[in-house]
């Protein structure tokens, strides 16, 4: 199969907005369940499930073997990758609010186009879409930025924030070694499969070993995270993040993420009653313009492509 892949079109940018609704309302999940079920144990439950989903899947489309036929030292550092994030997550979300924790999760899209900058020549950024990102990251620190100048910042919640870089970071690696290695070519099933089961394997004595196994009370608010998170997000909206990744190029992909933190702060304020200040609004505007110049300068290029070696 080709590893060529094309700019984002009007397709990718629709199935990212959805992408970007669903991974918003993860951190108020984990935060709605964590009195009946700790976020570790949480990390670790859709983890599995979604890997036992994937599991069903290949075996009712005659994909066997993925894990042990595959490239299976690519998709064991992309395991130990997404097991990182998700533990930095879980961890993160003891200390500090939803709303921050998607903030810089969602960093990753910057970790990710300085990796593909420098890895893959097809993907380098140009100073215009530079100049974007750059743009939409300035969105998001004035978002949430209003608030800590005016209050300050707890010891534990900077804790916290910190954690939430560290995923952001593990996530756009994780991205990165997708991209560069033959993971780049595999099914998405089978990339898939290396995190989900990589994430359940290491996150599980994680939950053990700090105490975050339990209690456990499957209330009917935990039962709804566990399904949204292990159904929805871990399977279904993972399995289309990476079929787009097999087919557009990722740099402009992460790009449109920067949508997901917007969820994210809107589904705190409708379900967790969190409050938006004026910096908020003004980030958000920041935001959406970083993206269209991105977006902007990815279709140009697209229609006027550079000549080979061009600066």
């Amino acid at each position: 199969m080709s590893s060529d892949r094309r700019p984002a079109d009007g397709f990718a940018l629709a199935t990212m907005l959805v992408l970007c609704a669903i991974w918003g309302m993860q951190q108020v999940a984990v935060k709605l369940a964590a009195p009946h079920i700790p976020p570790m144990m949480q990390m670790t439950a859709r983890s599995a499930v979604g890997a036992l989903l994937v599991g069903l899947l290949c075996w009712l489309r005659g994909e066997r073997g993925l894990l042990r036929n595959g490239p299976w030292k690519a998709g064991l550092l992309a395991g130990v990758l997404f097991a990182s994030e998700f533990l930095f997550v879980g961890e993160g979300l003891r200390h500090t609010h939803a709303s921050h924790m998607a903030v810089f999760l969602y960093t990753s899209p910057v970790f990710a186009a300085l990796g593909l900058h420098w890895w893959v020549p097809s993907e380098r950024m140009r100073p215009m879409q530079w100049a974007g990102i750059g743009v939409a990251f300035l969105g998001i620190v004035l978002a949430f930025g209003g608030g800590w100048l005016r209050g300050g910042i707890s010891p534990g919640v900077l804790w916290g924030d910190l954690l939430g870089l560290l995923a952001g970071l593990a996530w756009g690696a994780t991205t990165v070694v997708i991209r560069v290695s033959a993971l780049s070519d595999a099914p998405p099933t089978q990339t898939l499969l290396y995190q989900l089961v990589g994430g359940a394997a290491l996150l599980l004595p994680v939950a053990l070993l700090t105490g975050q196994a339990g209690p456990i009370s499957m209330a009917p608010v935990a039962w709804a995270s566990l399904l949204f998170q292990g159904v929805i997000v871990c399977f279904a909206s993972y399995l289309a993040w990476f079929w787009l990744l097999r087919r557009y190029l990722a740099a402009n992909l992460s790009v449109f993420s920067f949508m997901t933190p917007l969820f994210g702060v809107s589904a705190g304020i409708l379900v967790l009653r969190e409050q938006a200040e004026l910096s908020f609004a003004v980030g958000a505007v920041l935001v959406l313009t970083g993206i269209l110049i991105v977006s902007a300068a990815g279709l140009l290029r697209s229609l006027h492509p550079l000549k080979s070696g061009a600066a």
